[in-house]
């Protein structure tokens, strides 16, 4: 099976969906936490999304109810839930991506069920296909991952290395052993547990612990890096000729 590879984005835009699209790519991660999304946005820019036949996965604003909710609603496959601190808090937290009995979900009549009511066949598939994955990026949650994957309400894992480096001590992430390592111990829990895991994975070593743990989304590529890298090695290739000249 080819491994499923993902853009991150951190503004809305067509263009780069589309772009992704042509290269190849099946998903999208929007970044809510950090991004320059609003509710409009995210209204038109996930159907556009699953339009073409991509998965989206929203990178919701925090541990909150109406974020995960609001997400879900708009028609995401799934959540990546930030600031995870335990098994505890992951249980009460994810519980807002599920319906009862297995969560607190609450039901709105909208995109999802087509804009009429629904049955109890409809929240079975919403549970089961639309997913929710609690972040881990910190220290106390890498700790308890093994929990936190146990719970029903939890369908896998985001790893969020950055973070994850500063709250174990190592201070700015810099993709060391030890970083590499962390996530290989997440890897492994997922993969006992039987759960997808996700990784944005920038560079080649990180790539490699994808390929080689199975992990279920590789993000390779991010929109504002993807720019950077491109403004660059126009400039510098630009500087080369007109030394050369």
């Amino acid at each position: 099976m080819t491994p499923s590879t993902s853009v991150w984005l951190s503004e809305p835009s067509t263009a780069a969906v589309e772009i992704a699209k042509i290269i190849g790519y099946d998903t999208v991660v929007l970044d809510v936490e950090h991004g320059l999304f609003d509710l409009s946005s995210l209204d038109w820019l996930i159907p556009a999304i699953r339009a073409r036949e991509m998965r989206v996965i929203v990178k919701v604003l925090g541990p909150e109810r109406e974020a995960i909710q609001q997400a879900l609603d708009f028609g995401a496959n799934a959540v990546a839930v930030p600031h995870i601190e335990s098994a505890e808090h992951a249980k009460k937290v994810c519980g807002y991506a599920k319906f009862p009995p297995l969560g607190d979900r609450s039901f709105a009549g909208g995109r999802t069920s087509n804009y009429r009511g629904f049955t109890d066949e409809w929240v079975k598939e919403q549970d089961t296909l639309f997913h929710c994955y609690p972040m881990i990026e910190d220290a106390s949650a890498f700790e308890s991952v093994e929990d936190i994957l146990a719970l029903d309400c939890v369908d896998g894992i985001f790893i969020g290395p950055s973070d994850l480096s500063l709250r174990r001590g190592r201070g700015a992430y810099s993709v060391t052993d030890e970083d590499l390592e962390d996530i290989r111990h997440l890897a492994h829990a997922a993969n006992k547990a039987n759960k997808p895991w996700i990784i944005p994975a920038w560079s080649e070593a990180e790539q490699k612990v994808a390929i080689a743990e199975g992990a279920s989304v590789t993000i390779l590529n991010m929109q504002y890096g993807a720019l950077l890298s491109g403004f660059t090695q126009a400039f510098e290739k630009f500087k080369t000729l007109s030394k050369e000249s």
